[in-house]
């Protein structure tokens, strides 16, 4: 199996970021057709609005797109359950709005046939020019080529896409365990250790990074929002969104549709 040298991506980010403000010159070509000769390695680019603007063959042939032309200018809800796909552009956005790379991160990414597989994902901020953000680069590494044992992630893989597909519903710890085949405190433990955050701490950064979505793509009223998204009441809704993103929903809605563009989350 070819190996992963950091040092590879890091030189064509660098360049990316040179290029990015004057069109893709031909070394980045190049550098493209270098991660196509790495199977397992899947390579995207993003640009401010977490859209996809280039993909390597393996990335392309995951998520069921026959060219690159049938992944740009789509974005992760195009190719994922939406609950996954707002956690994966609320991360973007940390990337662009801390402007430092985020190295070797755990995901579950599902393909085109939904059939789930554990990568660690590192992302890059790309910058124009003038220093400003142009986007994020990134690629997904399979635990196996990583060198990681991935049986302890795959113990948790029914949880994780559990919560994913029913955070509007109620979720008991009780019940993702038995999922795992674990003991609710040895569940809490393992979560803890793998992911860094507790269990319940999880489910409601799904719901919320949700919600941030149905705000900001929706006129849905915010009481219809909570519902939708797992909180039993709106105010309930509103003091966890207020403790997540420091505003209120409303104000999350009116500042997005006023500075469309920015980072918020």
């Amino acid at each position: 199996m070819a190996s992963f040298d950091e040092s590879v991506i890091t030189l064509y980010l660098r360049r990316m970021g040179i290029l990015h403000a004057h069109g893709i010159g031909s070394l980045a070509e190049q550098v493209i057709g270098l991660f196509d000769a790495l199977p397992d390695v899947h390579l995207f680019v993003k640009d401010r609005e977490s859209l996809f603007t280039r993909a390597n063959t393996a990335w392309l042939r995951m998520h069921g797109c026959h060219s690159e032309a049938e992944a740009i200018g789509k974005s992760d809800f195009d190719f994922h359950p939406p609950a996954l796909a707002s956690q994966y552009v609320a991360e973007d956005a940390r990337v662009m709005e801390s402007r430092k790379p985020l190295i070797d991160q755990a995901w579950l990414v599902g393909d085109h046939r939904g059939t789930p597989q554990w990568f660690l994902c590192t992302k890059l901020p790309l910058f124009e020019s003038d220093g400003s953000v142009a986007g994020i680069a990134g690629v997904l590494r399979p635990f196996d080529q990583a060198g990681n044992a991935p049986a302890e992630y795959r113990r948790l893989t029914p949880v994780i896409e559990h919560v994913t597909q029913h955070y509007g519903r109620r979720i008991a710890v009780g019940d993702l365990a038995r999922l795992a085949d674990l003991s609710a405190s040895q569940l809490q433990r393992e979560f803890r250790r793998l992911f860094g955050i507790s269990v319940s701490d999880y489910v409601a950064r799904i719901r919320l990074v949700t919600a941030c979505r149905r705000l900001r793509e929706s006129d849905a009223a915010i009481g219809r929002v909570a519902r939708d998204c797992g909180f039993h009441d709106q105010a309930h809704f509103t003091k966890a969104f207020k403790n997540y993103a420091g505003q209120t929903p409303r104000q999350y809605r009116d500042q997005w549709r006023g500075t469309k563009g920015t980072y918020n989350t």
